[in-house]
């Protein structure tokens, strides 16, 4: 199956300007969730398949709250993706991850309030695990291209999802911290549960922009140096992308962490008692396992 391997990118614009990136084009994609933020970049890297998301559209024109989380899975989904390497700035809540740092993130709390969180519901239920929320399989290949790069990072560490758009009060920030909390966004979830009810393989990196607002020394840090930092950051992930690519294609098989499985036990439900209009809205995520 590893020729089958689709691997997804989620993140800013500066992601798709990657040198050797062939046969690209734009695509419309239609779900039965609405539309996603954007168009869709599909290409091939080195032979391999890939599809770009522009998480808040070119120009950055969505805010966090306002991301169509279901239809942007939904059309990856579509678009034959397995795997999703979902790319965010974030701040950070500890003294030892500075600006520049990446995060290869393996937990989430998540403190979002406004956003549609399954694709399920009234008419066909499901509960998919979400203790472990990424692919720990995904997240080894992310991390051994790291090193490959010499991109400075850490391998573990939970990711505070805030609902936004406004930062945090240094209050808030404080209590993430006690929390054991390393760094906070407003983008990955319900991205994560998503994933894991489409059954695709998710990880996070999360790239480091500034020290959130607890640090003695937030106030000093300049809009010029975040931007460099936020450039930077850019640089990194284009390249981890292409040191990834190659490294995706080795997958034999479904996902021996069970990712490509989720809903093997998580449809509710009964037969005679499931919603037809779900379950047709529901057709690509819930064939595998209903057929």
């Amino acid at each position: 199956m590893g020729s089958d391997a689709v691997l997804g990118v989620i993140g800013g614009s500066g992601l798709y300007d990657i040198d050797g990136l062939e046969n690209t084009r734009w695509v419309k994609v239609d779900t039965p969730f609405g539309d996603p933020s954007d168009e869709l970049l599909t290409g091939e890297l080195g032979g391999q398949r890939l599809v770009f998301l522009p998480r808040h559209g070119r120009g950055h024109r969505i805010p966090p709250s306002d991301l169509n989380f279901r239809a942007n899975i939904h059309a990856l989904k579509q678009l034959g993706v397995t795997e999703i390497l979902s790319v965010s700035a974030v701040g950070s809540l500890k003294a030892n991850l500075p600006p520049g740092t990446f995060v290869v993130i393996d937990q989430f709390i998540d403190r979002t309030f406004a956003r549609e969180k399954s694709f399920f519901g009234a008419g066909l239920v499901a509960h998919v695990g979400l203790g472990h929320p990424v692919c720990g399989r995904l997240g080894d290949l992310i991390e051994a291209a790291l090193v490959e790069l010499d991109v400075p990072h850490q391998r573990r560490g939970t990711y505070m999802v805030m609902e936004g758009p406004q930062f945090s009060t240094i209050a808030e920030s404080t209590l993430y911290r006690t929390w054991g909390c390393d760094v906070i966004g407003m983008t990955n979830m319900p991205e994560a549960k998503l994933a894991r009810e489409a059954e695709m393989c998710y990880a996070t990196v999360a790239m480091v922009t500034d020290y959130d607002c607890w640090h003695e020394d937030h106030d000093h840090v300049s809009v010029d140096a975040v931007i460099r930092v936020v450039i930077a950051n850019a640089g990194r992930a284009r390249a981890l992308v292409t040191a990834l690519a190659p490294r995706i294609a080795g997958r034999d098989g479904a996902c021996a962490q069970g990712c490509h499985n989720a809903l093997d036990a998580a449809i509710m439900t009964a037969p005679s008692h499931r919603d037809p209009a779900m379950l047709e809205k529901l057709d690509l995520i819930v064939k595998r396992v209903l057929g």
